[in-house]
């Protein structure tokens, strides 16, 4: 085609447009020579993995915009994980400053973390599952920690495509036999590095044995026992083989309601108090069965409220805290906002962050949760009274706030083995419904939303709706402003709990490690993963970036609000009119709140607020900000 358009041409004739079309990317043009002159990335894999498929020449997007740019390597799907092997991760192999301890790293997603799977077909996103009569040329992966990650196979050889999509999705969707998960093959591969010391080891609580050196370590056995009345699960396969129950409370009442109504030991305090949990009796219309109840309950209760020695304070997490399928929906929403598909869906979203993530109440049910175990914290610490969690079958929110105030006043159980300690004492003996609550084994995708059929009904008491940011930061809002401003907030919640002066004490004295430790509940305070929601930034993605990749980005943000600032100040000082010129300097002691506060005051001759990400961003959305309303607080002098 060359050669007809340069044959007969005269020197006016335009040039011929060139035809040859490029089909590799530029950065793919020395892919062959790495792999011929690096070495290999090495996947490391836990006693008992097996590498099931993999798939070479895999691009990993590193953020999905129109550059599309990546990191070539290989995709690898084992009975555990899906782990992506870099190129250019050979360096970091032997870098000593990465941690050990690690059972899966940054690229790498375990199998039931899967929560979503979807292809790509001609720019057209779809969710895969079954067996598959094309297969995608982009394969996108949505986690349940809120990690998205974004595969191009378009340069992937086709029988590697097949292999790999169809591993995927077989062995994070397809039913599975309880005994093929991995973790019975790891046990077996595993159970020779068995270690008799308990403090240098998980401890499994699977024997009588474990449970008396708990109770040793703790100082619990003044008071509490190990019982073997459950052992080969004869009461209840509910309850642990093997349990810990008050001292006095005779082993024969354990099998009278199927270990309903026994208070079960969690932990003790170093000053004698303990933590308990109890699962309710079941609920029965008969009038001669719950008289029956009623007197087995108080002669259980007797045993551990005997005042003035010992009192038990009850919390009934059934009725008076979250229920489950709160929890369920709040997450379902708070996780949407991760889950974004590219830069510019990123940025329209950016907008009303805040408000989709109070709209979530996703932090609230974190601040609530913290509150309770602190306000058990401060019971047990403070008010050395024992604590009885009462909830339907003690294995949901029992297991949660137990978990917590373990980990806030046992420095043990902040250690990597005292928190796999914790984990299986609490969640895995406590008779946590794993497969019902995850969907481990889900039989098709329906079940997927029919999981909420299997959660009990229970009522729960929600805390006035008035906002995540602005309840929690009323009790900071009065301490910077005094009472001149505290008369303007009604609150429904003045914080006037027993926990509150114990709280801030706690937080008045230098942090101690060793001992208790108690975590921040103010609005503000309470983190997000912001990186997930920030993965479209780059220079939030620096590997080891960290307050040097933040400051600048803050320069910047710094640098372009002096130059508004400044036009600003220029178009004030272009009025001719005194009164309006006078305008600016009057309410110089006035703020604004917007829906930032505390993140940002607003200047009241300024509607549009200030945002921590979009700062950043072209100025084209502002137009449509100015027009949301703030609310006007007259600050005075302060």
């Amino acid at each position: 085609m060359l050669g007809k358009g340069v044959v007969g041409s005269g020197g006016g004739t335009k040039a011929p447009k060139p035809s040859f079309v490029s089909y590799v990317r530029p950065e793919e043009i020395h892919t062959n020579e790495k792999e011929v002159t690096e070495k290999e990335v090495t996947l490391h894999l836990l006693p008992g993995e097996q590498v099931l498929c993999e798939a070479s020449t895999v691009l990993k997007y590193v953020q999905e915009d129109s550059s599309q740019h990546g990191v070539y390597g290989r995709l690898v799907c084992t009975d555990f994980k899906i782990a992506f092997l870099g190129d250019d991760e050979s360096a970091l192999d032997n870098d000593e400053t990465q941690f050990k301890n690690k059972v899966i790293g940054e690229n790498d997603i375990t199998l039931h973390c899967v929560d979503q799977i979807y292809g790509v077909f001609d720019e057209k996103k779809k969710t895969l599952f079954g067996q598959l009569k094309k297969y995608p040329e982009k394969l996108i992966i949505h986690c349940k920690d809120l990690r998205v990650f974004q595969f191009c196979l378009r340069y992937t050889k086709e029988e590697e495509v097949k292999r790999i999509v169809s591993g995927i999705i077989h062995h994070t969707q397809a039913p599975k036999l309880l005994k093929r998960l991995f973790l019975f093959s790891y046990a077996t591969a595993a159970q020779n590095n068995t270690v008799t010391d308990p403090k240098n080891h998980t401890v499994m609580f699977d024997t009588l044995k474990d449970w008396c050196w708990e109770l040793e370590r703790t100082k619990g056995n003044m008071k509490y026992k190990a019982v073997s009345v459950n052992e080969g699960y004869e009461v209840c396969e509910r309850l642990p083989a093997y349990f810990v129950v008050p001292t006095p409370l005779p082993e024969e009442n354990v099998q009278r309601f199927q270990g309903h109504g026994i208070p079960i030991w969690c932990w003790s305090c170093h000053n004698g108090s303990a933590l308990l949990k109890m699962s309710a009796l079941p609920k029965e219309q008969d009038d001669g069965i719950l008289q029956i109840q009623k007197g087995f309950l108080d002669r259980i209760y007797k045993t551990i409220h005997r005042p003035p020695y010992e009192i038990v304070k009850t919390e009934d997490l059934s009725s008076n805290f979250l229920s489950l399928q709160e929890i369920q929906t709040a997450y379902s929403k708070f996780k949407q906002l991760f889950l974004i598909d590219n830069s510019t869906e990123f940025w329209d979203t950016d907008i009303k962050w805040f408000s989709l993530l109070e709209s979530s109440s996703w932090l609230d049910i974190i601040r609530r949760c913290l509150k309770k175990a602190i306000e058990i914290t401060e019971c047990m610490e403070a008010q050395n009274m024992n604590v009885l969690l009462l909830e339907e079958n003690a294995s949901d929110l029992c297991c949660l706030i137990s978990s917590l105030v373990q980990l806030m006043m046992d420095p043990h159980c902040r250690t990597r083995i005292g928190f796999q300690s914790l984990i299986q004492k609490e969640w895995v003996m406590g008779g946590h419904c794993f497969l019902d609550r995850c969907n481990h084994l889900r039989q098709n995708d329906k079940e997927e939303h029919q999981r909420q059929l299997s959660l009990p009904l229970t009522q729960s008491k929600s805390s006035p709706k008035r906002g995540f940011f602005r309840e929690e930061t009323d009790h900071l809002i009065k301490n910077l402003l005094g009472k001149r401003i505290s008369k303007l907030i009604n609150s429904s919640d003045e914080l006037q709990d027993n926990f509150r002066e114990f709280y801030d004490s706690w937080h008045s004295k230098p942090t101690d490690y060793h001992g208790l430790l108690l975590p921040h509940i103010e609005g503000p305070e309470i983190k997000v993963w912001a990186q997930r929601y920030l993965r479209w930034i780059p220079e939030a993605q620096i590997l080891g970036g960290g307050q040097v990749a933040t400051m600048s980005k803050l320069l910047e943000m710094m640098e372009e609000v002096q130059s508004l600032q400044e036009k600003i100040d220029e178009k004030h000082h272009s009025q001719q009119e005194a009164p309006q010129a006078e305008a600016p300097c009057l309410l110089r002691n006035s703020a604004r709140l917007s829906s930032l506060f505390p993140f940002a005051l607003l200047q009241r001759h300024s509607s549009k607020p200030v945002l921590p990400t979009s700062g950043w961003k072209a100025l084209g959305d502002e137009d449509d900000l100015a027009k949301q309303e703030d609310e006007f607080m007259d600050l005075g002098d302060v």
